[in-house]
Parts: structure tokens; C-alpha cells; sequence
């Protein structure tokens, strides 16, 4: 297996205004990724897990250090890349793991059962399963928004800046790999979150970013404020 690969991760809501002046910083100087197309954002669509305790949820909201989270993702409502991830939090910094499934895997999971096709190599669906059995994880929340992502690199630097928008919340697990979903918004209208995230340091470029006035750092995850918010 590959060591874990660990990076630190900022969140930052923002206001209108404060996505005009950020957008126009990071534009000058990273470039934005090449999945956006032409429409210069895509969608992203994921599927959370939670166990009989709600532990996941309870541990953000406690800012418990040492978390993970399971996840299925799609973008652009599409099926033919369907992943299954795993990102934990430890001392402070991210890392995630990942690995496909196939349609009939994840239509399995997204109805609270277990795949009996599990391939060797699909370690983390591995885990799922298990957490499935002993834990009870199942479906708690599908978390829906679109992405703006830049890409920074420079020498030693790995940085990647994203805003996120119309994020919304929906209950319906069933609904998932349906083209459209009905759900709830998490954030007030013309409001994002920008999330910094970056290996070893940052940048004089990127770290001016976060000196603006008014500009504050959350503790909160969007899995997080959609369970709050509820459906």
C-alpha cells in the first residue's frame, strides 16, 4: 500500500464582494483546472455515510481531531466515473483514499447494502463494508454544489484553490445519480466557501489571499452544514 499522503486544508465563507477580490487574486496568478471545460466550473455530487451514533457528524461538530469520513462522488451528474473516497483528518491535516466502483456497486450502497463483488484492490470499500456490519454506516446525506478550482504550482509548491457555490443539502440517498435533486441551500444567496489547500507551505501569492479584512477560517465541513441544516 502507498503512505498516506497528508495536506493542510483552510476553509473560508465568503461573501459576494469577497469572491469578486479572491477570484481576481488567485486568477492572476494560478490557473484553473482542466476538468472545468468550457462552462469554467463543473458539479460536484456526493453521497455521505454516518453510523447508528451519527459519529462522524458528532465528531466535526466537536472538532475532534483524528476523523474520517466515507463518501460516493460523481461529477456532472455523470456515471461513468463513480469513486468511492475516504478522508480523514489527523493532527490537523487532510489525506484521502480512493477507489472505483461500478454502477451496481454504488446503486448497492446508495441502498444501504453491501456489494457481494468486492474486488481485492478496492481497499476502501473494504472498510466501508465492514464499518456497514459493525458500525451499521449507511447513506446520511447527499451534498451537492458547483466548483471553481485553480491549480498553483511552482517549484516545491502544490497548492489548490477552489470556490465553491449553490451548495445544497438533500435527504433522499435514492436520488443521488438522478440528473436533477431536490434539497435545500446551506448558504445565503450570492455567499461561497473557498478552501486553500496545500502540502508543505504556502506561497507570498497564496497566502495573500487570506489577508483580508473579514476574512475568517471555519472549523465546518459542508457534510457537516448540511447535516446541521437538515433537508
Amino acid at each position: 500500500m502507498n503512505e498516506t499522503h497528508y495536506r493542510h486544508e483552510y476553509k473560508y465563507p465568503l461573501t459576494h464582494g469577497q469572491i469578486l477580490i479572491e477570484s481576481a487574486k488567485i486568477s492572476a496568478v494560478a490557473q484553473k483546472d482542466a476538468h472545468v471545460g468550457e462552462a469554467g466550473f463543473y458539479n460536484i455530487r456526493s453521497l455521505y455515510f454516518d453510523d447508528y451514533d451519527n459519529s462522524c457528524y458528532k465528531d466535526n461538530e466537536n472538532g475532534v481531531d483524528d476523523r474520517e469520513k466515507y463518501r460516493i462522488r460523481i461529477y456532472n451528474h455523470s456515471v461513468e466515473r463513480i469513486t468511492l473516497e475516504l478522508k480523514q483528518k489527523i493532527r490537523g491535516k487532510t489525506s484521502k483514499r480512493s477507489c472505483p466502483l461500478t454502477l451496481l456497486q454504488c446503486r448497492k450502497l446508495i441502498e444501504g447494502g453491501i456489494p457481494d463483488d468486492i474486488k481485492p484492490d478496492q481497499q476502501v470499500l473494504h472498510r466501508l463494508a465492514y464499518l456497514m456490519t459493525v458500525r451499521l454506516m449507511r447513506p446520511a446525506i447527499i451534498v451537492d454544489y458547483d466548483r471553481v478550482p485553480y491549480v498553483y504550482r511552482l517549484e516545491d509548491a502544490n497548492v489548490r484553490v477552489t470556490f465553491d457555490s449553490n451548495i445544497m443539502s438533500a435527504g433522499d440517498a435514492s436520488s443521488f445519480l438522478n440528473d436533477k435533486i431536490y434539497g435545500r441551500g446551506v448558504l445565503p444567496a450570492g455567499q461561497a466557501l473557498m478552501e486553500v489547500k496545500f502540502d508543505s507551505f504556502l506561497p507570498d501569492e497564496i497566502y495573500s489571499l487570506l489577508q483580508l479584512d473579514g476574512l475568517n477560517a471555519s472549523t465546518f465541513s459542508k457534510y457537516y452544514l448540511c447535516r446541521r441544516l437538515g433537508v
